[in-house]
């Protein structure tokens, strides 16, 4: 086949593939990790990393141009660092989201490899609320690490999801500490997935973040900036600040209309949705010898319009949902 893009019946292109490199992590985010954690499974049910390069390259014949590596924590993959040169190799812009936990041994190779623009997931500014969050004691290291990626000249994007009763009273303590730290935060919406306890309740909305920050800021003139092509994030610049902060809003809010994501979980499935309820094996085409371009191609074309086929997310739709845990899927 040649390089066409990957196209979907409504229109949207998809350039953009998300690999999880492990289903594994060394935290256990409530929202990510259910509270029992995961099923273990064999090693020879995940991908082997050459064959994520194989795949990976199979994307970029499909006119896949940004590659953005994610887990659990991509990191804590034996092989991880071989992985990451390769792709390094590639015609793309190559990412990674990582809880930051492991990055100061890895620093020279994300270097080597191209690597300018890394996303941390940091949910708390207070060490004892990180610890209540993520159920390990790490915020020290990946306050530390974030510092040493400022240093190394990477641009730091800070993930925080923001979750009613937990952490939403740092909404203005983290906009200001990306101010003084030159980051740039971005408040993700509390979504559901298998184990995280969802409800509706939980979920703190584009509109109370912006009420926040106005009350905050009476005298402060908040811009929306433009919004950048397939973005997810609406950008918000106050009056005043040199740093923008960035709201995700997928479930009271979605950016459907723009998306450009593939998602390749560890085991070698494509979802052509974060939400989509249906997977397609390439892993097991791919050790059989068959080609996956046609199965990459057909699973594109059969994206729903919106959320996975999801037309709203209350409660009761949750409740029925069949999805994978967060940490299976890849960030």
């Amino acid at each position: 086949m040649n390089q066409s893009p990957l196209k979907d019946k409504f229109g949207r292109v998809h350039d953009y593939l998300r690999i999880s490199l492990i289903e594994r992590c060394n935290l256990r985010c409530t929202y990510c990790m259910p509270e029992e954690g995961i099923v273990l499974r064999d090693k020879s049910e995940f991908m082997r990393p050459e064959e994520i390069i194989e795949m990976a390259k199979t994307f970029v014949s499909l006119g896949v141009t940004k590659i953005r590596l994610t887990g659990g924590e991509p990191l804590f993959r034996k092989g991880a660092d071989l992985v990451i040169r390769e792709l390094g190799k590639l015609p793309v812009e190559l990412t990674m989201t990582t809880n930051g936990v492991l990055i100061e041994r890895y620093i020279d190779i994300l270097k080597s490899a191209g690597i300018k623009s890394i996303n941390i997931s940091l949910d708390s500014l207070s060490r004892d609320r990180f610890e209540q969050i993520t159920r390990r004691d790490q915020f020290d290291r990946v306050i530390e690490n974030i510092a040493l990626l400022k240093k190394g000249g990477f641009e730091v994007k800070v993930n925080v999801v923001l979750m009613k009763g937990v952490n939403d009273d740092e909404i203005i303590d983290l906009i200001e500490w990306g101010e003084r730290e030159d980051l740039s935060i971005r408040f993700i919406e509390f979504m559901p997935f298998d184990g995280n306890q969802w409800n509706s309740e939980k979920k703190v909305t584009e509109h109370e973040i912006l009420d926040i920050v106005n009350v905050h800021y009476p005298d402060k003139n908040l811009q929306q900036l433009p919004i950048g092509k397939n973005a997810t994030a609406r950008k918000y610049q106050i009056e005043g600040k040199r740093q923008h902060f960035g709201i995700i809003s997928t479930i009271s809010n979605p950016f459907c209309d723009s998306c450009n994501r593939i998602r390749l979980t560890a085991d070698g499935k494509i979802k052509n949705c974060l939400f989509s309820q249906s997977e397609t094996d390439l892993l097991t085409t791919m050790r059989k010898g068959g080609d996956i371009t046609e199965q990459i191609v057909d699973t594109i074309i059969g994206k729903r319009r919106s959320r996975g086929g999801y037309d709203a997310f209350d409660d009761a739709t949750v409740e029925k949902m069949e999805n994978r845990s967060m940490v299976t899927i890849g960030g």
